[in-house]
Parts: structure tokens; sequence; C-alpha cells
């Protein structure tokens, strides 16, 4: 699933659907067709493979293929926006499957399914806003779950509360692109994550991110 969404994303940002139906007739429905297989009929989340591990990192991101693909009409959105529903816990926050600690990546994936699915009704969207503000730590990081280090790759939280970050602090590269803390090596994951975080805080110089 993983692989997939990445590579549908890279297709829609080409613009290529149209060459991918003439190199490869019936590629979108062919792709539909594998990711709506791995929805379970009667949880309604997604499986990440044939193995039959869920986690809602995939439910997120057959929802953001299916989406850019135009076929979420393949599988049972209203299921799985219950499943996801089912993730919310106390604070506000989701978690990797109903009853799971609440993780900010697992908010993200679970804001951003309900915001493809038009349910951003059912998010509590001041207690996950607070419960995301206390993420950031002194040293203007942001955090996955209290008491753990900070990691660029959370950086795009401000999509939910960006009113309460401080800006400023958030702001940092000196080697080119962007590693998961100060002091490590930067890599392809922290900087496209890092740099959609300084897109969402208005960074100057960037181009507007869509912050589902």
């Amino acid at each position: 699933m993983l692989y997939t969404v990445s590579g549908v994303q890279i297709l829609a940002i080409l613009n290529a659907f149209d060459e991918l139906e003439t190199k490869l007739p019936g590629g979108k429905q062919r792709i539909g067709q594998y990711i709506a297989k791995l929805q379970d009929a009667e949880s309604g989340t997604f499986a990440g493979d044939e193995w039959g591990e869920t986690d809602t990192r995939f439910l997120y991101g057959a929802f953001n293929a299916l989406s850019l693909l135009g076929l979420m009409h393949l599988i049972d959105v209203e299921r799985a926006v219950d499943y996801v529903n089912g993730c919310k816990n106390f604070d506000g926050g989701y978690g990797t499957s109903p009853g799971a600690e609440t993780h900010a990546g697992q908010i993200f994936t679970c804001v951003g399914a309900l915001s493809i699915a038009g349910r951003l009704d059912l998010v509590d969207i001041d207690r996950v806003g607070a419960w995301l503000s206390e993420r950031q730590l002194p040293n203007g990081g942001l955090n996955g779950r209290p008491e753990k280090l900070e990691d660029v790759c959370y950086s795009t939280l401000p999509c939910i509360v960006t009113s309460r970050y401080n800006v400023d602090i958030l702001k940092d590269s000196e080697k080119g692109g962007i590693a998961d803390r100060a002091g490590d090596m930067v890599d392809v994951f922290h900087t496209v994550f890092g740099v959609a975080g300084l897109s969402l805080i208005e960074y100057a110089g960037l181009e507007v991110v869509d912050p589902v």
C-alpha cells in the first residue's frame, strides 16, 4: 500500500495518468482494484499488503490514492470512516487501531482520511489541537507523543493548529536538506516533511501546500 500510494502521487504530480493508460490499458482500474481488495469487509480498515497487517496509515493511503484516481466508489467509505472514528481517544487524538495510544502520525493519517471523505465534522478540533500544541518542545521541535524526542517528520502538525506554534523556532536548515533533528544526517524523507511543515507555517518563498 505505501509504495502504491507513493506511485499514484507521483503519477498525479506528473499528470501522467493518461500515459499510464496508454502503456498499461486499464492501469488505473487495476490499481484501484488492488487497493480495494485490501479493505477488510467487516471492520472497514485496510491492510498494507496481502499478509494482512492493518494500520490507519494504510487506510489513509487507500483514501489518498483512490481519491487521486477518482475511484473512491470501489470501497466502503462509510465503514472505513466508522473505523477511523472508532480510533479516536478521549484526548481527541487517534491511534493505529481502536483503543491504541494517540500518536501524532496517526492523527495526521486519520484526520487526512476524514478530510478526503468530507467528514471533518467528526474531529474534535479544540481537543486534538490542544494535544498537538503540547508536542512542541523547548527547542522548538515537535514530537510524536509525550516524553519522546523531537522529529521533523511531525512538522506537518501545524495544519491542525498553525497559530499555536512558535513559528520562528521551527525554521532551521544548514545542509541543504533536513534531518530528523539537529546534528543528524539529512535525508529525503525528513526533507519532504520539513519543507511541507515550513510551507504550512507560511515560510517565505515556498509554494502553498494543501494540508490534505
